[in-house]
């Protein structure tokens, strides 16, 4: 028998994924999944002075572009104001950067810092 996955779940395992990748290079994880209204952000890391907030991506093909090219810019202003709430409700007055992380089919990563602002 065999058991459908969901998108979501994909998803969570994806950022799993990118989590681990991001600890590997020195991040401390502050938060996954912030919600803020009706926008998510995947991951809130830290790594010295800087705060990232980190939106990971994910295609199982590269058909209709990698999964880099489908943040777009609506929802880039919907994390940067998620970003604002977060930095306002934990007093954060800290060098920021808007970042993304793709995923590919076979896990590949690519780590796109200060992707938009």
């Amino acid at each position: 028998m065999s058991q459908n996955i969901t998108n979501k779940e994909i998803g969570y395992k994806k950022e799993a994924i990118a989590t681990e990748f991001l600890k590997n290079k020195g991040f401390l994880i502050l938060k996954s999944n912030y919600i803020f209204h009706h926008c998510e952000i995947d991951i809130i890391a830290q790594k010295g002075d800087c705060i990232h907030f980190i939106e990971v991506k994910f295609r199982k093909t590269n058909s209709f572009g990698y999964p880099e090219s489908f943040v777009s810019l609506p929802q880039q202003n919907r994390i940067k104001s998620a970003a604002e709430n977060y930095l306002y409700d934990n007093k954060r007055d800290i060098k920021i950067m808007f970042d993304i992380i793709s995923i590919e089919e076979d896990n590949k990563i690519t780590f796109f810092e200060d992707a938009f602002f």
